[in-house]
């Protein structure tokens, strides 16, 4: 991490970077500092969004603040670079920092979520017009077909594993939910966020939706599956690796109050809103799919090691955390669905 720092100081010149991480992510290196005056945050890419990530990130938040959407911006090195590739092509990165900003593991209140539903829809509504081809993608994303081949791989070459069993009967239990679950072309694509998180949505302290972070993720996506990874996160009390994870009725409804108000003027289709809850549902089951397939594995990010005893534990517990999401969500569906029409139903 320090040649990352140093990389940084070298190519923005006069940045000063705090001694210590910032925030609580597992994905990319991130530290708070200052820049010609400014408070910034400087990042060390983790390796699996290449370098061409960051021209998507800068058309993106340069359409949203053309609109008056408040955003993180690039800032660019003293070459004029939108980033920096290190020796093992990761790159680096500086972005101007949200002032009297904070962010949330979990939104565990109705008026929190309902803020997070109002700036997710007012990005939707400003990204409408955008006019945007990706130039970086990542395949796989939300295709369940995808992830089920990839758990079938690991249960065949992964026989002798420690974590064999428990892996191969929660895989049963989750087919139950099959005929439930979505394709991944099931409506028109959008311009999505791709990864809306609690902990990507920035608040005052008084509670007030700022915007997002965290933009790698940025995609063409099905709404089903955009919208339906963010009820995922958000209507979820529980955090994802505990037990005891079910649908908050009462949060997805604050959540669709949510985006309805921001989403002034963004017209729906019927099918769109009619999917929805069956997105989250199908959500859950790609991520303990994929959960399942890391815990034989033994990859992800980054784990826990103060909870748990490898990454394969880890992710053991994130599998079963999305299955009782997903048997809760199952349980639901009719009551979701009314749910669904009744707030959004007239867009």
């Amino acid at each position: 991490m320090e040649d990352a720092r140093r990389l940084l100081q070298d190519h923005w010149s006069g940045l000063c970077l705090d001694p210590s991480p910032y925030g609580t992510g597992l994905i990319n290196a991130t530290w708070s500092g200052t820049l010609r005056g400014a408070r910034v945050i400087a990042q060390h890419v983790h390796p699996a969004f290449g370098p061409r990530v960051h021209e998507d990130i800068e058309a993106v938040t340069a359409h949203l603040a053309s609109k008056g959407v408040l955003t993180p911006r690039l800032v660019r090195s003293d070459r004029g670079e939108l980033c920096v590739v290190d020796a093992e092509g990761r790159s680096l990165r500086v972005m101007t920092f949200i002032e009297g900003s904070e962010s949330h593991d979990r939104l565990d209140a109705r008026p929190r979520v309902r803020e997070a539903g109002r700036v997710v829809g007012r990005t939707h509504a400003a990204l409408a017009d955008l006019d945007r081809v990706y130039v970086h993608t990542r395949p796989g994303i939300h295709d369940v077909a995808f992830r089920r081949r990839g758990l079938e791989a690991a249960l065949e070459a992964e026989r002798g594993h420690r974590l064999f069993a428990s892996v191969r009967e929660l895989s049963r239990r989750l087919e139950r939910h099959s005929p439930l679950l979505l394709p991944v072309d099931v409506t028109r694509a959008r311009h999505a966020h791709g990864d809306l998180k609690s902990s990507n949505i920035l608040f005052s302290p008084e509670g007030h939706g700022l915007c997002l972070v965290d933009l790698d993720t940025l995609a063409h996506m099905a709404w089903p599956f955009e919208l339906g990874d963010a009820i995922r996160s958000w209507c979820n009390p529980r955090r994802e690796d505990e037990p005891g994870a079910h649908v908050d009725v009462g949060l997805f409804e604050a959540a669709l109050l949510g985006y309805a108000q921001g989403a002034e003027g963004l017209s729906l289709e019927p099918t769109e809103l009619e999917l929805l809850p069956r997105g989250v549902l199908t959500i859950a089951c790609e991520l303990a799919l994929r959960f399942l397939t890391d815990a034989l594995e033994e990859r992800y990010f980054a784990f826990d090691a103060a909870r748990f005893a490898a990454r394969g534990e880890h992710n053991l517990a994130r599998a079963r955390g999305q299955l009782e999401l997903a048997e809760s969500l199952a349980s639901a569906l009719s009551e979701l669905e009314a749910i669904t029409e009744r707030t959004l139903g007239g867009r």
